[in-house]
């Protein structure tokens, strides 16, 4: 195990909650490079033969297990690609933690693109965290780029969340998910930007198997001049349930561009979306202002229980 400084032991705390080095199974990068691994009985963890990623195999039938697979910058200029592929054994249980803190303090750009492949067995159930977050008060960029690709076989369940609250200048993330018989996926994001901050997020999640099920709901916060734009497509082939939702604060100079998509080509898929967009409501904030907060923070009061 390479031994941590503090700001990238902050930046695991941040993106992984992690205070210390985790039991069971886990990778953690930092700058372009492996600080630790651990394997368990049940989670193996493998380099990929060109160094660009890692295997994870989990054994079919393992339950109540973790691995964390976090990833730190803290080198201005740094750019990498990584290729993570997960394999969830038949009947599994397992939760999966991701994510990448940037602590970016130099007058060159720094990136990482994280690329993620879920092949998800019969019955599985996956919980995975991804949390992206920025610090550092260079001029350079932290850009963070995900993709995430998740393949789940007949009953199995997946349950994503997707978190980036502070310090991200530029990310496009995108997502596609391909679903059998009576698989169920459920994703959660919750996104902030604020400055000249930049977030694109795209997901496409395709419903083949009867009975599959899909929910992904966006809550986001746009404020100073930032932009975002989400994107939902889903697409029913079989007798299906899917629903997307996007829901948005807008502040000061922000833009939102929410484009919800349903594609259904079966008779009996349903199909549902919502999006709304909107300032926070005058009368919330004098509620709270009432009980003898300033107006900044009310405001910080709504937008922290919003992105709860």
């Amino acid at each position: 195990m390479i031994q941590l400084d503090e700001i990238q032991k902050r930046l695991l705390m941040e993106v992984a909650d992690l205070h210390k080095v985790p039991e069971g199974a886990f990778n953690i990068r930092s700058n372009g490079e492996s600080a630790g691994r651990q394997s368990s009985a049940n989670i193996e963890i493998i380099p990929k033969d060109n160094g660009s990623g890692l295997d994870i195999r989990i054994k079919p039938g393992t339950k109540n297990e973790s691995v964390h697979i976090p990833v730190v910058m803290t080198k201005s200029g740094l750019t990498e690609v990584v290729y993570n592929d997960f394999y969830i054994g038949e009947g599994a249980d397992v939760t999966i933690v991701a994510g990448c803190g940037i602590d970016n303090c130099g007058p060159k750009d720094s990136e990482h693109d994280g690329i993620h492949r879920f092949f998800i067995e019969k019955n599985a159930s996956v919980k995975y965290v991804e949390k992206h977050y920025g610090s550092g008060e260079g001029t350079g960029k932290r850009i963070l780029n995900p993709g995430t690709e998740v393949y789940m076989d007949e009953g199995s369940y997946a349950e994503m969340e997707m978190v980036q609250i502070k310090g991200v200048d530029d990310t496009n993330r995108k997502t596609t998910a391909n679903l059998k018989a009576g698989a169920k996926l459920i994703v959660r994001e919750r996104l902030m930007t604020h400055g000249e901050q930049r977030a694109i997020s795209l997901y496409d999640v395709t419903l083949d198997g009867e009975g599959a099920s899909a929910d992904v709901v966006s809550r986001s916060v746009a404020r100073d001049n930032s932009y975002q734009e989400f994107e939902a497509k889903i697409i029913g082939n079989a007798p299906c349930h899917g629903h997307t939702e996007c829901d948005s604060i807008i502040m000061d100079n922000g833009r939102i561009l929410a484009v919800p998509g349903l594609e259904a080509n079966n008779v009996d898929a349903e199909l549902f979306h919502e999006a709304a967009i909107g300032k926070i409501a005058g009368e919330q904030l004098t509620k709270l202002m009432t009980l003898g907060l300033t107006e900044a923070e009310a405001e910080e009061q709504i937008i922290n229980g919003f992105l709860k």
